[in-house]
């Protein structure tokens, strides 16, 4: 399957169908950094998120933009991408991960990420730091397991044929029968780069999590060796995945691109990049980095009304989600270990949605605002509710579009 080409660090000029964004204007670096509103930043985040206009891309194309697709469920990365491309397809998803162009893996925060094969390849080893940490919490539960002799037998058994992570623990169990055994899983996710393997993640097939690792199933080494317990990171490569995310989530300060990636002291690398970049402050003084030719729309800029998955990365990839999340609707979108999907009205997020699919061949989207919408706002949310219902459930006889609870009392 060719592959589209993709400029990985300034792709965030692509062709919407709505108006395109305007640029931000000056010279990098200005003496003093120019202050940007909270609706400004929102304005440009949607813009990079391609939000604002669905994109005319490839999913392909999408996934390198996006840098990856938050994906601890099977279906959020077709939501996702369904609220942000023209013409979007489910089967090309599916497609891209049954040909082994995208895969499903852990990678940014330690969690499971739909992402294309050469960026599980790039970022895997970026992440290790996260992924690390994660298996310091499980240490407890691994007293007397030597983890380079784990790493080897779970690889070898891994790449002989796909394993479940229970058929995984049980058979590093066998060798250290007094071990945590979900710690010994959590050791082998973090010392191996694995994958979730098809038909796991393709459209409408059901599959349990079966594991081998990345090398293994994609045929080629990863960018960088691992380097567990102290991994020194690719200066060249981290910058590249700075210049992304800047991409995709800008402007963004240092803490926020940590909170994307899980990761810490990303602050040398900023400051490598300082030539290249623009710096502005936020309403608290923050200071922002962004691509100097990025989109930065006006604050007026209309915002459509969109529906985006649970764990959307929208809402997860700032260590200041007010761009996004009204201070009110903090954490509105979770109950207990629950996420819920959600929807945005003028950009910000407004509520959750719920769509079912019955066996008589009916779909109904349920759509719970936060808070009173306008005439106008409530039929544009009707709107949307019914294309994505067309969309994800393409296969259902009618469509019903209510306005009722989704989160239970």
């Amino acid at each position: 399957m060719a592959k589209t080409p993709v400029n990985t660090v300034n792709t965030v000029n692509t062709k919407t169908t709505s108006a395109p964004a305007k640029p931000g204007k000056g010279k990098a670096n200005p003496a003093a950094p120019e202050t940007l509103s909270r609706r400004t930043l929102n304005r440009a985040t949607l813009a990079r998120q391609l939000l604002l206009g669905r994109a005319e891309m490839s999913a392909e194309a999408a996934l390198t933009h996006l840098v990856g697709l938050q994906a601890q469920n099977v279906k959020p990365p077709y939501h996702a991408l369904a609220a942000r491309l023209a013409d979007f397809d489910p089967m090309e998803l599916s497609r891209l991960m049954s040909e082994r162009a995208a895969v499903r893996a852990v990678t940014m925060r330690s969690t499971v990420h739909t992402l294309t094969a050469d960026d599980m390849l790039t970022l895997r080893p970026l992440t290790q730091p996260a992924i690390e940490r994660e298996l310091r919490a499980f240490r407890g539960g691994l007293a007397g397991v030597d983890l380079d002799r784990l790493t080897a037998l779970a690889r070898a058994y891994v790449e002989e044929e796909p394993r479940t992570p229970a058929q995984l623990r049980a058979e590093l169990l066998r060798h250290w029968p007094d071990a945590d055994p979900q710690s010994l899983g959590i050791a082998a996710r973090a010392r191996l780069p694995l994958v979730q393997v098809t038909p796991r993640g393709l459209w409408r097939q059901s599959g349990q999590v079966a594991l081998t690792t990345a090398e293994h199933w994609l045929g080629r080494p990863l960018a960088q060796a691992p380097a567990p317990e102290a991994p020194a990171l690719d200066p060249t490569a981290l910058d590249a995945t700075v210049l992304r995310y800047l991409a995709a989530f800008g402007p963004a300060s240092v803490k926020d691109m940590q909170a994307w990636a899980g990761m810490t002291r990303l602050r040398d690398a900023f400051e490598r990049l300082r030539p290249r970049l623009r710096t502005f402050r936020d309403e608290l003084g923050v200071e922002l980095f962004d691509l100097p030719d990025a989109p930065r729309p006006d604050e007026d800029t209309p915002a459509p009304v969109r529906f985006l998955p649970e764990f959307d990365n929208l809402l997860l990839s700032h260590a200041d989600r007010t761009r996004v999340v009204p201070d009110a609707y903090k954490a509105r979108n979770w109950k207990s270990n629950q996420s819920f999907c959600v929807f945005l009205v003028d950009g910000f997020l407004a509520g959750v949605w719920r769509l079912e699919e019955s066996k008589d061949g009916a779909a109904r989207v349920t759509v719970e605002p936060f808070g009173s919408l306008t005439k106008a706002e409530r039929g544009e949310v009707a709107a949307e509710a019914e294309r994505t219902a067309r969309l994800l459930a393409g296969d259902a006889a009618s469509y019903d579009i209510g306005f009722g609870a989704v989160v239970e009392a």
